[in-house]
Formats: C-alpha cells, structure tokens, sequence
C-alpha cells in the first residue's frame, strides 16, 4: 500500500478520527448482533448477512468473500480510490489537517480505461450547464420555465439542474479545448460524430438538463428535456462504460442518510418524480431510470434498507409495473407498501394539483400494505357482479393468500373475504390449502427468507491441523509484541508453511521493529496485499484468549513442526519406493529406518 507521502502517525491520527461503524453503515445496513454489527456485503451478492465489522478492533471481514481491512482499505475497495484520496476523504471527515497533492493517475484505479476522464467530463458539463441556467441571460428562459413549473432554486441547487446552449458543437468544442478526446467523449455519449463533414456535434441542445449520479455522487449521464417542441420531450444519455440503467438509482447519493433514518425507500418510476417529492419533503425518494426493478437495483436497496413503498404512476401502465415491482420485491424478502394516487395522476400532476402536504399525508402516509394492493391489483378489470369474474377474482385471492408465510396474515385476509362474499370460512380454508400444496408441487412457491444468526464460518472451515496451528500463532502475535518475539524464538529457524501466513509474521515483525504497539486496524495499513488483509481480519475475528500460555503455545509450535517431519517422511518414502523399483534393498531399508526414526519424533 503506497502511503509512503504520509507519516505513520498521521495515518493513525487519521484512522482514528473516523469510526469504522459509521463509515461502513454510510454503505451497509448495520444491525449490532453481540459484540459486532452485520449486514449484507457490499462488495459480492447475498441474501444473508455475512459481512461483519467490529467497532472494539475497528476492521471489517466478510465471512462470504473475504472481503477485510480498515476504514482506508474499504474505501479503497468500494470506490476505487487510491490509499492517499481514501485518506483524504478520510481526514475530511474526521476535520483531520491533511496537506497532499493526489495525482491524477492515483485515483480510482479499478475503473476501466477513459472512465476517469468521462466522469470528469460530465462533471464539468454539469457545473457548466448549471452556471448558464443559473447565471447567464442565455438560461433565462429556461430558468423560467423551472420556476414556473413550481422548482425552487433551492431544488434547481440541490439537484444541480442546468440548461444546454442552443448550439450545433459548443459541447464539442468546449470539451476538445479542455484537452478530452472527441473519440472518448462519443463514447461517454455527450457529443455525436457526424459521417457527413466528419465532424462531432452536441447530444444535447437547448434542453433543461437534470444531471444523473451514480451511489457515490459521481456525474454519470444527463437526461435532458426540451424547452420547445423539439422531440423526444426527454432525451437521454445511451448507456456508456459508467453509465448502466439496470445499476442506478437516481438520488440514492443524497437519499442514503434518510433511508437510514426512516429504515425506508421510496421508488418511483422516473427522476422528475423523484424530484417532485423531495421537494415534498420526502427525502428518502429514489428512482429507476425508466427501467424495470433489476437485480442489481435490489441489491443496492438491500444494503439500504429492507423496507420499500412503491410510488408509481396510477394509470394501467404504472399500476402494472408497480405489480411487478411488488412481487420481485417481496419475493425478494422487502417489506412492501405500495402508494396510490386518484384520477390517474402521476406523482408530480398529484403534487401540482392537491399540493404537499397532501402528497405526504394521503399519499405517502396512506400506503397500503403488499396484500392489500393486490386485492385492489386484483380487482381491476373485473365485474365482480358477474359471478364468473367474481370466482375468479377469489382464486386469485386465495393464491396470493398461500404465498403468505404469515399464519396471522393469511387468517385476516381469509375472514375478510369471507365476510365480503358471504362465504363459509372453512370452504375457504380448505381451498387456500389445495392451492397452497398444489404451488408447492409446482414448485412455485417463494422460499421464506430466514434471518439466520450469521455463524462465523471460519470455525467450521476444515483446514489441516498446522494452518490452523499458524493461525492460532499470528493471532496471538497480533494481540502482543511479547508473543510475537516468544513465537519467533520458538520457531527458530522453522517458516510457516502457508506462503500466506510467512508473508504476514514477516510484515508484522517490521511493523513492531518500527516501534508500533499491537494495533490490527493499524498494521493492516502496512499490507499492499489484498488478499493477507482479507486473512488478517479473518483471522482476529477469532476468538481466542487474552493471555495464552507457553504450553499452549508449544502445542501450536509442534504442529506446524509435526507437519514439516511428516513431508519428510512422504519424501522418504517416496525414496524407499524408489530404491525398491531399483532392487537396492541395501538402501531401502536404510531409508525405512530412517521412517521409523522420524515417526518416533512425532
């Protein structure tokens, strides 16, 4: 890890001005269980929390992928900085004085190549087109058309809204005079190469533009609406090396405190919604970018927060579409409430119409429950005076009511159809459960989603007896110096046998040469090496006594040594096999008594 611009004990300082469990809980939804807080791993897909972090010993390990380290290695993984920016970042927020310059070619390395510079691009067409909205007599109109429409230029601030000259190339241009090659920012779909001419024009022109930003708050693409005629009425950025629909949610960035507080998200179907209900006050809104729920949008909801109101469009369109997003939500262990609006308005015509407050209270505070809209779902296209829609509106109920997992849940909805249909409670029930056994046959039938107790899986890994010798031995060194030296007299000039385990006793005596105390949070800084970070956390997530004894310690000693006599016996015998194919009984049975010998030091 290059932190050699930075003094160790500025390091420290830094580390130690940010807490761990803030940090992560910025990123993953944290629920303290014992001496630890879980939550579902940031950095691989899963449905059961496996990612742990420990706010005694400061560090972070996932027992799913391995994933570990401190408050600068999981900036360094989740966003790709260098260790000086996450050091950067890091002093910010702990108000830590930090003077370094970061070079350009330090910073998010993990991102492909030209993403760095397309994401610089847009950010400076984003400043610069809320400069000509804001500033300049050109954005008048458009500034104007805002306000009109009810935006505040707190909103137009916060969303950092701007306005695109009525030019052919003056993107072009200005891009290609900043030093961003025209090629790459075709890529990055700003600008649009014209054969006829050869030459680049803008992508956007006199258009309102509403910049989109990625989870980290990082400019990624631009949906522009016209200010006249001009169709489409939205224009869109195309899909680029930074920017995939089916992985952003517009406004999580600024969303992501308020989901926190309110243990809750609310979706809505387009970005124009999603503004119009901020200026609500509903803060916690986020938003598709006219796509359909994808996997990849549950799982940054996942690390958010498990709870979601659906607040789509209240026409056929958007009430099909928030069926669909119900049903993978739940199927996918959210807790599910659904918004619906009159007269088939979409959120932002409801706002303008009936104004925030009732947007907050009717809307948004009156969301029904998963069971509850589809009963209305249901409902819809249906006669239910016609008695054939009417029997096929209660199977369809009643197999809604099977997908239940909860006994009470499915009891309510039963008795309320009973009560609504005049019909026999225990007819009902003995249906619900020919259907129930029928999907289960089928095999269609959601799993439950079990909390389990997350088990610290390392404890049931069957590893050989000397790795887990070598393990018990570095974890013990990391707790103490005395250890340490104790450790490396005993072993004398023995090596660990796991390449692994020799590289981190190496890196930790330097650490303690260096005149350093035991720290794990803070020796993880001296490893360049991922993957010796990921068995550090791993292994001080161990438990294991503060004070071990010398016994102990021998016990562990003769294991890792047991194993090195026991390669030498196989090579031995290995040997004797030899000199027997050779017909050298001389030999073979010199070697044999050397086995025995051997197996005697055992």
């Amino acid at each position: 890890m290059t932190n050699a611009r930075i003094e160790d004990e500025k390091i420290n300082e830094i580390r130690e001005s940010v807490d761990i469990v803030e940090l992560i809980g910025e990123y993953v939804q944290l629920k303290k269980q014992g001496r630890n807080y879980f939550g579902l791993c940031p950095f691989h897909g899963e449905n059961s929390p496996s990612f742990s972090v420990s706010a005694e010993k400061q560090i972070f390990h996932c027992f799913g992928c391995g994933a570990g380290g401190n408050v600068f290695t999981f900036l360094m993984d989740i966003e790709g900085y260098s260790f000086v920016e996450a050091a950067k970042v890091l002093a910010e927020k702990g108000n830590v004085p930090l003077d370094v310059e970061i070079n350009k070619g330090q910073s998010r390395s993990n991102l492909p190549a030209g993403s760095e510079q397309m994401l610089e691009a847009h950010d400076l067409l984003r400043k610069f087109y809320h400069h000509l909205l804001v500033h300049t007599n050109e954005g008048q109109e458009a500034l104007e058309y805002l306000l009109n429409r009810g935006f505040t230029e707190e909103t137009i601030e916060q969303f950092q809204i701007g306005y695109a000259l009525d030019s052919w190339d003056f993107a072009a241009k200005f891009l290609k005079k900043r030093g961003f090659s025209s090629e790459l920012m075709e890529q990055a779909g700003l600008i649009i190469f014209r054969e006829k001419g050869e030459s680049y024009f803008d992508r956007f022109r006199n258009r309102v533009m509403f910049p989109i930003m990625d989870h980290q708050g990082n400019t990624i693409a631009f949906s522009g609406r016209a200010l006249g005629e001009d169709q489409p009425k939205y224009l869109n950025s195309p899909e680029t090396p930074i920017f995939n629909k089916s992985k952003t949610l517009y406004n999580l960035h600024q969303a992501r405190p308020h989901i926190r507080k309110k243990a809750q998200a609310v979706i809505f179907e387009g970005f124009a919604d999603c503004i119009s209900a901020v200026r609500a006050g509903v803060e916690h809104s986020i938003a598709t970018m006219g796509t359909a729920l994808t996997e990849q949008h549950l799982q940054l909801l996942k690390r958010n927060t498990d709870q979601i109101i659906i607040c789509y469009d209240s026409d056929s369109a958007g009430l099909h579409a928030a069926n669909r997003a119900a049903n993978m939500l739940h199927e996918n262990g959210f807790g599910i409430k659904v918004a619906l609006m009159p007269d088939h308005l979409d959120p932002d015509d409801y706002i303008k119409k009936f104004g925030e407050k009732s947007f907050v209270s009717e809307v948004i505070g009156a969301s029904q429950t998963y069971m509850a809209f589809k009963l209305y779902y249901l409902r819809l296209g249906k006669n239910l005076n016609s008695e054939g829609d009417r029997i096929q509106y209660i199977e369809e109920v009643l197999k809604e009511i099977s997908r239940l997992p909860n006994a009470v849940e499915r009891d309510y909805y039963l008795r309320q159809l009973s009560s609504e249909f005049s019909l026999s409670l225990d007819a009902l029930e003995k249906q619900q459960r020919q259907i129930f056994f029928n999907e289960r046959k089928k095999g269609t039938l959601p799993q439950p989603s079990l909390q389990k107790t997350v088990t610290l899986q390392y404890e049931h890994k069957l590893r050989p007896a000397h790795q887990n010798a070598e393990r018990y031995l570095i974890a013990h060194m990391l707790k103490s110096k005395e250890a340490a030296y104790k450790i490396q007299q005993m072993l004398g000039n023995n090596r660990f046998h796991l390449d692994e385990h020799q590289a981190i006793i190496t890196y930790l005596y330097a650490y303690y040469e260096d005149d350093h105390e035991p720290d794990t949070s803070f020796f993880l800084t001296y490893l360049s090496d991922q993957n010796l970070r990921r068995i550090v956390s791993e292994i001080e997530m161990m438990s294991v006594s503060e004070e071990v004894s010398d016994k102990e310690l021998t016990d562990y000693i003769n294991q890792v040594l047991k194993y090195e006599k026991m390669l030498k016996i196989k090579e031995k015998q290995e040997e004797e096999k030899e000199a027997v194919r050779r017909n050298d009984t001389q030999a073979a049975a010199r070697i044999a008594m050397e086995i025995i010998q051997l197996r005697k030091m055992l």
